[in-house]
């Protein structure tokens, strides 16, 4: 069985949209892309490139999928942790609007991305990473198909744009593995699904 993690950006109000540029992602009017790059660090690097260094293959949304393919095959240098994987390794990319996907190694995803994702998991090999993709992220989760979450939350507040965890999300509740804050003050969780939602009361000790 492969392991599949989701590594997201995020604000503290929880918005992920267009974290690495103004021209991302401008949909809903949003124009505020880039509000990571200032806080960008070498603990950022280490980060990535640690966990970079785990994967087995990709798995994308076709908006991550364009942005990441209209730049990562471009970076050639054998040295680079991030380049590296993303060229020798297979990408798989959810859509149903691409007709061809030519950064090598890519694998179309047609019809029920849930479906086939159920089906990667299930063969033998290592992790397979899922970067940004909100939207197939979301129905990964309502799938119960991620197995553990590294989410980047920043010190800064959007207070509009798309949000991994939005109105209506189904309930559930996690397990913190790890966090870890690096120099600008990112704070970097790790969790795995934890199952239902417990609730509880705090009450009065009666005399």
């Amino acid at each position: 069985m492969r392991k599949l993690t989701a590594t997201t950006f995020l604000s503290l109000d929880g918005v992920m949209q267009a974290p690495g540029g103004p021209d991302e992602d401008r949909s809903g009017g949003f124009d505020l892309g880039g509000w990571l790059v200032p806080y960008a660090d070498e603990d950022m690097g280490r980060f990535v490139a640690a966990w970079f260094a785990e994967a087995d293959a990709f798995l994308l949304g076709r908006r991550t999928y364009e942005i990441f393919a209209a730049y990562w095959p471009r970076v050639t240098d054998a040295d680079d942790p991030v380049a590296a994987k993303l060229n020798s390794r297979p990408k798989y990319v959810a859509s149903r609007t691409l007709d061809t996907a030519e950064w090598s190694g890519t694998t179309l995803i047609k019809g029920d991305a849930a479906e086939a994702v159920a089906g990667l998991k299930r063969e033998p090999g290592g992790e397979i990473q899922v970067h940004g993709s909100g939207g197939l992220l979301q129905t990964l989760m309502a799938r119960g198909l991620v197995d553990e979450y590294r989410l980047w939350v920043y010190p800064v507040v959007l207070g509009r744009g798309k949000r991994l965890f939005p109105e209506g999300v189904a309930p559930t509740s996690l397990e913190l593995l790890d966090t870890r804050v690096t120099s600008t003050g990112v704070a970097v969780h790790t969790y795995r699904p934890g199952g239902a939602v417990r609730t509880g009361e705090f009450t009065l000790d009666r005399p």
